[in-house]
């Protein structure tokens, strides 16, 4: 967070610097070095620590609440990531202002150079940051989201300046660059809401009685601790042909009432469902042996 906001600054200096197009003097180098308010560095610095400190503050608020009320989880993470990056831009400009003397000199230099800079030293970061905005106002996922990109399945965690942040369900953290999300397909789950469908197949032979099956999956899941009952359970049925074998798929499609329960709500209605199937003697397709 500190390198964010030391960003704005910095590359304006080395900007300035590029565009002399001379060997750097003593003169020159005193130039520049009038440039900057000693006097509002050493504010510049406790502001960035405010930040920081701020920032740390507000993640383990969110945190603290959003594991307490379940219920405004959600909605806490959206704020979050808004006043992240309203705090980010707030504070780099001022510290911008504080750090350096404006006037006609260094503004016509910044006018001049920002193009360059942006076209080079900066060219991904502002395809990053210009991709972040489009995120946060086309909004194909949100904060909270259980995404699928790139072959990575889990959680948005933050929509920053340059980069998303996922957690996966083995407890990573990927980061990816906002302006992959522009030419890439990514799949939102539950789009902004606590539940989510989850999907479950099962599988029965042919000569297995298949009303029984059906039934016994629909009951397994509706009985489910982790289920949300006012979306319906649904049980689709139909006929699979490989190489090997033919058999009766039977999907599950049912709503689990939070994200994070999705893998426990998927195997505890599988537990269920085998032991019912167990007890009922239905039985697992038969895979035909090839004679050679």
């Amino acid at each position: 967070m500190i390198k964010r906001l030391l960003l704005l600054p910095l590359v304006l200096l080395a900007s300035i610097t590029w565009a002399s197009e001379e060997i750097p003097s003593v003169d020159s180098i005193s130039q520049f070095a009038s440039l900057i308010r000693w006097s509002g560095v050493l504010a510049s610095i406790l502001i960035i620590m405010a930040t920081w400190l701020l920032i740390k503050f507000m993640n383990s608020m969110v945190d603290s609440i959003g594991g307490q009320f379940v219920q405004y989880r959600m909605l806490l993470q959206k704020l979050q990531s808004f006043l992240q990056f309203f705090i980010y831009m707030t504070a780099g400009i001022v510290v911008f202002m504080l750090s350096f003397r404006i006037n006609d000199h260094i503004l016509a230099l910044i006018g001049g150079t920002l193009a360059v800079s942006v076209g080079f030293a900066m060219k991904d970061l502002a395809a990053s940051f210009i991709a972040g905005l489009t995120v946060m106002i086309d909004r194909p996922f949100q904060v909270g989201d259980r995404v699928t990109f790139e072959g990575n399945y889990g959680d948005i965690l933050t929509i920053g300046l340059r980069s998303v942040r996922m957690r996966t369900l083995n407890d990573d953290i990927i980061t990816i660059p906002n302006n992959k999300f522009l030419n890439e397909v990514t799949v939102s789950g539950n789009y902004g809401a606590l539940d989510m469908q989850v999907v479950i197949p099962f599988y029965v032979g042919m000569n297995e009685d298949i009303v029984l099956a059906r039934n016994l999956i629909q009951e397994a899941a509706s009985s489910s601790r982790y289920i949300h009952l006012p979306k319906p359970v649904t049980v689709l049925v139909k006929q699979t042909i490989t190489d090997n074998y033919l058999a009766i798929q039977l999907t599950c499609k049912a709503y689990v009432v939070d994200t994070a329960y999705e893998k426990l709500f998927e195997t505890d209605i599988t537990l269920r469902v085998m032991s019912e199937f167990q007890k009922h003697g239905i039985h697992p397709p038969q895979i035909a042996v090839k004679n050679s």
